[in-house]
């Protein structure tokens, strides 16, 4: 199998791109690192593309060492011909090998290898070849042994029948049409286990989709009704058309003694062997299909949220709102720092309005608090109407926002915020968090587990490794993308960029600690563990504010710092002007790229790299995505009408539509064929989540607490 031939068809690449990309990754170089700094390598490929490679490459690898297993086993067991080792080298998928490995996998005890023990796959040979003219009993008779525990000449027949049954579903030509039928011709279907019960899996009391049109949304939520014993789930195989199929595979000849018993034979194999993995095998399939669809979305969901624009330089009050605990509150200034915390009992059942209201009225004076980030837990509502009151009640400026809280709590109870704020309880933890969180999206989701953040579905339900390793490198894409100040972030951060790991990140933090502040990057190799390679893998990620060296406050490389400072004498300049924030124009004084670039041996791509970064060095691409929207009034659930177009916020996509915050308490959710005047196949297509969008309000159901927004 040329696994070089696969990959580029199956991203559309050439084989030059797929052989450069796979000796980086084989080199120990990280998808970041590849994506930002050996783009003339691998022809600019995206971290998406490289991710997609890595990830069938490591499949790719595995189904050939799996092969060589196969082959190896069946070739000791002296069964190996060339037809057979053929087809197995040429088997596109771990299923098909298996199938192949079927006849020669060493079995449990069947009811098959119990006959053949009995000295029965004689007759089993005789009955398959189909030419008997004596009636099977009297055949049979010649296999009845005392010793052997064959009492009577049926019991020799059901023994034979055992091994032809077990024959049959070990052939793998058979498992791939079998297969392949059922997918193309079967149905899922789903029952209550008591229909009279009430439940959120309702409308999958009495359900059937066909197999080939299920959508991944609606087979995680069957799943998961099974799982919960609310549901009872089968695939229904188009069994007539595979008994024919069958039947017609194995009855070669017309005889009326061996005929009949090998239909009952077949219908055995199917009913007893076949159909069960099969539907075993096929409810895999459709779970892990709908598992990657759900990890692509909430992968998505997940860079969006993260790659958040930062509200910088404001003084934040950070609310956590609760009702009989109080309201915790932190005031956190512009570097994230935090100045204060108090608990406010404005909620029931205290009622304590006025006496928060003088609380606030003073935090705000004290700090100069411009912003309120409220969470949107229990008591947001009660809460929001308590800071519109006092923003009427006061004369400075400020504006508040409801932030998703979702993982809050858990970072507040984690050992990471244990250690970050000791003397803290939890929630004045998740109060600060709940600031911050505004303040630099990015750099304080990344304390918290991505799965706790709230922007998928059906994360709980999901191959929990492999959702992991997904989301993990989003957050690296992500962290990458945007680079990191190497004197203010935190290990949680540091961990994430391309080379470091967790313990590196922790050597870094007490390096800094001891030494005081970085002046260059180079410095980072006196930093424990952390040898050549990780630095040439993170280097170009880290920035250094007012260091020594102009360029490490930039994105460029230092493997490319010559060229970048021939570059600037060639052009008139000197490093230090970059401090005053960039050379701007200075891409307009090239006339020719590529002369310049092998003037300065390096890659053409390189170059304009670099002259980018030169202009609008540090650049953060947060800064293009979407400012949040920032309120100082409420509105009400029933202030709602059908007709109103209103702002709001995309806050999750998922398969069947997305949902959107309008700033009610209650998102509202804009299903799949609302959202587009032209057909998409799913909402990712035409949003994402952070995404400010127009809506219109098309119903509103205040029982439910759901509006519907086109």
């Amino acid at each position: 199998m040329d696994i070089i031939k696969i990959l580029q068809e199956e991203l559309s690449i050439s084989r030059n791109q797929v052989e450069e990309t796979i000796r980086l990754i084989d080199e120990g170089n990280t998808i970041p690192f590849i994506a930002r700094y050996r783009k003339e390598v691998t022809g600019s490929l995206n971290d998406e593309v490289l991710r997609n490679l890595d990830e069938r490459l490591r499949y790719l690898r595995n189904l050939e060492e799996r092969k060589e297993q196969v082959l190896s086993s069946i070739r000791e067991q002296e069964k190996l011909t060339p037809e057979l080792e053929k087809k197995i080298l040429e088997a596109q998928t771990l299923v098909a090998v298996e199938d192949l490995y079927r006849p020669y996998k060493q079995k449990r005890r069947t009811r098959a290898t119990i006959a053949k023990e009995k000295g029965l796959e004689p007759l089993a040979d005789l009955i398959i070849l189909q030419m008997m003219k004596t009636p099977l009993l009297e055949a049979a008779a010649d296999y009845i042994s005392e010793e052997k525990g064959v009492a009577t000449a049926q019991e020799a027949i059901d023994g034979a029948k055992d091994i032809l049954a077990e024959r049959i579903s070990d052939q793998a030509e058979y498992r791939t049409y079998i297969r392949n039928a059922t997918m193309n011709q079967g149905s899922l279907l789903s029952a209550a286990k008591d229909e009279e019960a009430e439940s959120v899996y309702e409308m999958y009391y009495n359900y059937e989709e066909p197999l080939k049109k299920a959508a991944g949304h609606r087979i995680l939520a069957i799943n998961r009704g099974e799982k919960e014993k609310v549901l009872t789930v089968k695939v229904a195989a188009p069994e007539e058309v595979i008994l024919r199929f069958l039947e017609k595979q194995v009855i070669i000849r017309d005889n009326p003694v061996t005929s009949p018993i090998l239909k009952e034979v077949v219908k055995d194999s199917y009913d007893r062997l076949i159909a069960p993995a099969i539907e075993r095998e096929i409810r895999s399939d459709l779970t892990e299909t709908a598992e990657n669809g759900a990890i692509r979305v909430f992968g998505k969901n997940l860079e969006q949220l993260l790659m958040q624009p930062p509200i910088v330089g404001r003084v934040v009050l950070g609310w956590d709102p609760a009702f009989r605990t109080g309201c915790k509150l932190a005031v956190v200034d512009e570097t994230g720092k935090v100045l204060d915390t108090v608990v406010i009992y404005p909620t029931a059942p205290q009622n304590k309005v006025e006496e928060a209201k003088t609380v606030l009225k003073k935090l705000i004076k004290k700090y100069g608090i411009s912003l309120i980030s409220v969470g949107n837990g229990t008591a947001s509502r009660e809460s929001e109407a308590i800071i519109v009151e006092l923003l009427k009640e006061i004369p400075e400026p400020v504006q508040y926002i409801i932030v998703n809280e979702a993982g809050a709590s858990v970072y507040s109870a984690s050992k990471l915020a244990t250690e970050e704020f000791p003397n803290f309880d939890v929630g004045q933890r998740s109060a600060a968090s709940i600031a911050r969180r505004l303040q630099d999206p990015l750099a304080e989701l990344v304390k918290i587990d991505p799965k706790s953040i709230g922007v998928g579905q059906y994360q709980h339900d999901m191959n929990q490794k492999h959702l992991s390793e997904a989301l993990q490198g989003v957050v690296e894409d992500s962290v990458n993308k945007v680079g990191v100040d190497l004197n203010t972030a935190s290990a949680s951060l540091l961990e994430y960029i391309s080379g470091i790991s967790k313990p590196i990140a922790k050597n870094i933090v007490v390096y800094r600690e001891e030494n005081g502040a970085f002046e260059s990057r180079s410095q980072l190799l006196k930093v424990a563990k952390l040898g050549p390679k990780a630095f040439e893998q993170c280097a170009g990620f880290m920035r250094i504010q007012g260091g020594k060296n102009p360029l490490d406050l930039t994105s460029v490389h230092p493997e490319s710092y010559d060229a970048a400072k021939k570059l600037l004498k060639k052009l008139g300049y000197e490093a230090k002007e970059l401090m005053n924030g960039g050379l701007n124009g200075i891409s307009k004084k090239i006339h020719n790229y590529k002369e310049l670039a092998e003037e300065l041996e390096i890659g053409e791509i390189t170059l304009r790299d670099i002259v980018k970064e030169l202009e609008k060095p540090a650049r953060d691409p947060r800064d293009e995505m979407p400012k949040p929207i920032l309120r100082t009034d409420v509105m009400e659930m029933k202030d709602l009408q059908p007709g109103m177009v209103l702002k709001g916020t995309v806050r999750n996509v998922i398969d069947f539509g997305a949902f959107v915050d309008i700033g009610v308490h209650q998102d509202g959710l804009v299903h799949i064929s609302q959202i587009s005047d032209k057909f998409i196949k799913h909402p990712l297509e035409a949003v994402s989540v952070g995404d400010i969008v127009e809506v219109k309000v098309i119903s509103v159901d205040v029982p439910k607490r759901e509006s519907l927004l086109p």
